[in-house]
């Protein structure tokens, strides 16, 4: 059987000039009482003149029935769009306050919203975060006062017509920038991963034992190596020559059992390539998925930016928009990056994140947006994965010489 193809047209560049914003009244009376001890994770990609952010809230020991979250941009970010939240911005503070569907928090939970907007050279980490007027990330307790009314105007989710997004170039959008977690980085190694290889076992000049080297439907001139001479750490790793056309697709599956892994699965790999994302759909990463007709949950690019696809039906996140190919990146060449992925078979969701900053255009968070996850919503999805296979596939003529090292998967996040 042949794999179906994205047949999407590259996207036509960007409108460069931002909509005005929509004034939109919040959809909450107001906020609950507040909490202690909470955390508000700020993860951004920044470009040159724009950037996202996922902004994950934790409210600690006190459950929340209405949430307002605000911050200081010490820098000259300037929201443009939002998704999962109602946002203004006065000056150099943010407000966020929770949308319809969101606004009740367990204790112990959290919740998770997203910003876009422009920025000129100085982009700072934001400080100074609250929820429901307390100070938050364990900075001191000040006095409880109720949170800044807007006095901006909200803006709404990114789309065609109410956010323009920047233009998306496969040759000029670097990789993005990023910044530590204000809840300190995920924890680093392979601890309880079920698979974790660097590859120092490969003693052969073609991957063997734990991997095999696999093409599907037919063998082109696509092939697969051990390379000592370019490794992320130690002085293993593996090297994919891909070939442009259908018939260079050359993957290596891990033959380790991971059905241990179970319904929530956390993958990571480093990653280096030298040519850059292509306009063409392309995959680096291959997981069989039995609830969807044993067809492959992919994950690669298209327009010059990462994306995630569905081989059943061509569904791709984010859609490729303008503005939703904007809330992708780039996959930097030249350099090792760290890919980490959450793909969760029992709610349908999948979270991304490259060099350790969540991609707000890789998110699936079960309530369809546009732009990025409606069309991957159109149907129900719940996965259930059974392999993992790195390595490259093209259907165009793109080509490209990828490594790959330290991969890892396990039931919890393993960090870069």
């Amino acid at each position: 059987m042949r794999i179906s193809h994205a047949r999407l047209a590259p996207v036509v560049a960007a409108v460069t000039t931002l909509a005005a914003a929509v004034v939109v009244t919040p959809l909450v009376a107001g906020p609950a009482a507040a909490a202690q001890g909470c955390q508000v994770d700020y993860r951004p990609n920044v470009w040159p003149g724009g950037f996202t952010a996922t902004v994950r809230v934790a409210p600690g020991d006190t459950a929340l029935n209405g949430w307002t979250v605000t911050w200081t941009y010490a820098g000259d970010q300037r929201i443009t769009g939002a998704w999962n939240a109602v946002v203004t911005q006065s000056g150099a503070t943010v407000t966020a306050r929770n949308a319809a569907w969101n606004g009740s928090v367990p204790a112990g939970g959290a919740t998770e919203f997203g910003v876009q907007g422009a920025v000129g050279p100085a982009a700072p980490a934001p400080t100074g975060f609250t929820l429901n007027g307390v100070p938050c990330n364990g900075a001191p307790p000040g006095p409880t006062t109720a949170p800044p009314s807007p006095s901006g105007s909200p803006t709404t989710s990114p789309s065609p017509t109410t956010s323009p997004s920047p233009t998306v170039s496969p040759t000029t959008s670097p990789s993005p920038t990023t910044s530590p977690s204000p809840t300190g980085p995920p924890p680093a190694g392979c601890a309880g991963a079920v698979l974790c290889d660097g590859f120092e076992n490969q003693t052969r000049s073609t991957p063997s034992g734990d991997w095999t080297v696999a093409h599907p439907d037919c063998a082109g001139t696509g092939a697969a190596a051990v390379d000592t001479a370019t490794a992320h750490t130690g002085s293993r790793s593996v090297r994919i020559d891909g070939g442009g056309g259908y018939c260079n697709h050359v993957f290596v599956r891990a033959n380790r059992d991971l059905s241990a892994v179970g319904a929530v699965r956390y993958g990571r790999l480093w990653v280096r390539h030298t040519t850059a994302l292509p306009a063409d759909h392309v995959t680096v990463l291959a997981m069989t998925d039995a609830a969807d007709g044993n067809r492959d949950l992919r994950m690669g690019g298209q327009n010059g930016a990462l994306q995630w696809n569905r081989a059943s039906d061509d569904a791709t996140l984010p859609e490729q928009s303008p503005a939703g190919v904007a809330l992708s990146v780039p996959l930097p060449t030249g350099r090792w990056s760290c890919v980490e992925f959450m793909v969760d078979g029992s709610t349908g969701q999948l979270r991304t994140w490259l060099d350790g900053a969540a991609v707000a255009g890789l998110t699936a968070d079960g309530v369809p947006t546009h732009d990025v996850d409606g069309q991957w919503y159109g149907r129900t999805w719940r996965p259930r994965l059974t392999d993992l296979k790195i390595g490259w596939e093209s259907y165009g003529g793109a080509a490209d010489t990828l490594w790959f090292d330290d991969v890892a998967l396990g039931a919890t996040r393993i960090g870069c």
